[in-house]
């Protein structure tokens, strides 16, 4: 076991293999990516309080020794004279491909790309990106926006008021759904057995699939229009309402549900490019070239390996 307490911006390798990642910080930036070489991990910026790092048994953690305690009422007040000051910290972490991570962040900016075990994000206020991941894939945010981009296997994002934005998904189930805010997916989805289900409550939602997709679709509007260019997807209800649409695309072995209470809907058709390199591997190409120049991703010219960092206490 390595443990490293971390009180001034610091560059830490690992030799350790890693195969499980935990973080969990206050307020600032997180940015982790996937990688071929070993676990990286450095602190550009850090508050009053350190931060605790421990590797044992393929588990990398990273997050305070000890949480802020405040009462209640003071919570919002305590947070802007002094909170931010003191639970504060920009990380890069850069792990292999295959590490299956789980994140929390209450406040500030997270961005994930080329992990292909799965990954568990949860932040309370501020943005969410997401580059190139593979597993079972799961973004809960409060306040702020969420952006997945090139996704694989199955995918879940919920936020309570924030834009949800998917583009090139190959995933075979999406789920995403917000209370307040729009829904945009652009889907490059395998054209059978695929399971797709939007909701919101006040939001516009727009999603565009394949134009060889084999689904059962069902679009609902229960104040809003619903548009459709595919000529499969009929309107249905009551005569002269345009909030429903229903039909079938080819065999209908995958099924497509929109549903909203106030906003529109509309589906539109993407062409087939059989040349794509969309997927797995080339999300992974996309995010790399995304977190180009990430210092934790990077040899260091002051790196410590892992049982020889200022601090450190190997068990």
């Amino acid at each position: 076991m390595g443990r490293w307490t971390i009180e001034s911006p610091q560059r830490l390798s690992f030799d350790e293999p890693v195969e499980r990642l935990d973080v969990r910080l206050i307020s600032g930036r997180l940015n982790v990516v996937g990688t071929d070489g070993p676990a990286r991990l450095e602190v550009t910026s850090i508050g009053v309080r350190p931060l605790e790092v421990t590797l044992k048994d393929g588990e990398l953690s990273v997050r305070y020794d000890k949480r802020p305690r405040v009462r209640l009422w003071l919570g919002p007040i305590w947070w802007f004279l002094s909170g931010r000051r003191l639970f504060t910290a920009d990380v890069s972490i850069a792990v292999p491909h295959h590490t299956a991570a789980s994140l929390r962040l209450v406040s500030g900016s997270l961005v994930a790309s080329a992990l292909r075990a799965g990954v568990d994000v949860d932040v309370t206020s501020g943005r969410v990106t997401l580059l190139g991941l593979a597993g079972r894939i799961h973004a809960k945010m409060v306040s702020g926006p969420v952006e997945a981009l090139g996704l694989g296997g199955e995918v879940r994002l919920e936020t309570v008021s924030g834009e949800l934005v998917i583009a090139d998904s190959t995933a075979e189930r999406v789920y995403a759904r917000t209370t307040s805010g729009s829904i945009t997916a652009d889907l490059d989805n395998p054209p059978s057995h695929t399971e797709i289900n939007l909701e919101t409550v006040s939001g516009e939602v727009t999603a565009r699939v394949r134009e060889d997709s084999d689904l059962d679709v069902h679009l609902y509007a229960v104040s809003g229009r619903v548009t459709s260019a595919f000529p499969e997807v009929r309107h249905s209800g009551l005569t002269g309402r345009k909030n429903s649409a229903s039909g079938q695309l080819g065999s209908g072995t995958g099924r497509l549900r929109v549903n909203t209470t106030s906003g529109s809907i509309s589906l539109l058709s993407r062409p087939v490019d059989k040349e794509s390199g969309w997927g797995a591997n080339a999300g992974e190409g996309m995010a790399a070239d995304h977190n180009q120049g990430v210092p934790a991703a990077a040899p260091a010219e002051r790196e410590t390996t892992g049982g020889e960092a200022p601090g450190s206490e190997p068990q």
